[in-house]
């Protein structure tokens, strides 16, 4: 596959611009890190944009409780390679102190619940900036989005109330309680991510490529399993080849049927697909607005 390296380039001199602007309008910063590759590249990015300094940002991981455990290590030991502070915050905490309801049932999951978690967490930490890995061809409330996203003191998005960004002109200005979400690959597809990755050669979990794993299929998407999930009694489990394109909460990570095993593969195999990354995502499935009701409340 032939790559356009200039473009790749000009996406990766916008997102370090924005990146340093960050850096020079917030105090407190950290990077939402989920252990995907959306992430990962952020850190990557992060690191090229103020080396040979160290990075100016934390690294923050709402753990759901129900995450892949080859992200976590991944997490962890990042975090370690590059002498980063790790924040983690647990939405089983939240649970406990009465501060969200776990869902019950065959379909629950804990991504909603994560809001409050990553909220409570800005407003103890006193965070003025979180930057996120969300990119607008992701999904149609993503599209909304700007670079830099303004938070109210209650943490809510309004997607009709954003500042324009003419120029890369960027408004970072604050009240006090208020904060922001940055999203430097904004402009990035999955495909261009890929190929990133691909060029810079960066490290994965070994999730993203095509390993053996239990799973199931539910309304037409190939969930992975786990030994806490609840199964319909037509669903049967069984072990194949895949891989993941989207990596979060194990109860809502579709996965891909796959042989891919190397990157120069799956960027042949993104390249190919009709279906969307977030496709496979089983909570974004609940509504045609779930992704934006979220974002309006706080996440991510």
């Amino acid at each position: 596959m032939i790559i356009n390296d200039e473009h790749i380039k000009e996406l990766e001199d916008e997102a370090i611009y924005v990146m340093r602007e960050v850096a020079a309008q917030f105090e407190k910063k950290v990077i939402l890190f989920s252990g995907g590759k959306d992430s990962i590249v952020l850190v990557h990015l992060a690191k090229k944009a103020f080396w040979p300094a160290k990075m100016p940002f934390s690294l923050m991981h709402i753990d759901t409780g129900h995450n892949f455990e080859e992200t976590l290590k991944f997490r962890d030991d990042l975090a370690a390679e590059l002498g980063v502070e790790l924040i983690v915050r647990l939405v089983q905490d939240s649970i406990d102190q009465g501060k969200v309801i776990e869902e019950t049932g065959i379909n629950a999951i804990r991504n909603k619940a994560q809001s409050v978690t990553l909220l409570d967490a800005i407003e103890e930490l006193k965070i003025d900036v979180a930057v996120g890995g969300g990119r607008r061809d992701e999904e149609k409330a993503r599209a909304k989005e700007r670079f830099f996203s303004h938070r109210n003191e209650f943490g809510q998005w309004d997607p009709k109330n954003q500042r324009p960004e003419l120029w890369n002109i960027f408004n970072g200005h604050k009240n006090f309680g208020e904060h922001f979400r940055v999203f430097p690959i904004s402009n990035w597809t999955e495909l261009d991510v890929w190929q990133y990755i691909m060029l810079e050669k960066i490290k994965l979990p070994e999730l993203y490529y095509t390993h053996r794993r239990k799973i199931f299929q539910r309304n037409g998407v190939y969930l992975a399993w786990a030994p806490f999930m609840l199964l319909k009694p037509s669903e049967k489990v069984f072990e194949t080849d895949v891989r993941c394109r989207t990596i979060g909460d194990i109860t809502c990570t579709g996965v891909t049927l796959s042989k891919a095993d190397s990157l120069e593969e799956i960027v042949t195999e993104i390249a190919a697909t009709r279906v969307t990354e977030r496709g496979g995502r089983y909570d974004d499935k609940r509504s045609e607005a779930a992704m934006e009701d979220r974002k309006k409340e706080g996440y991510f």
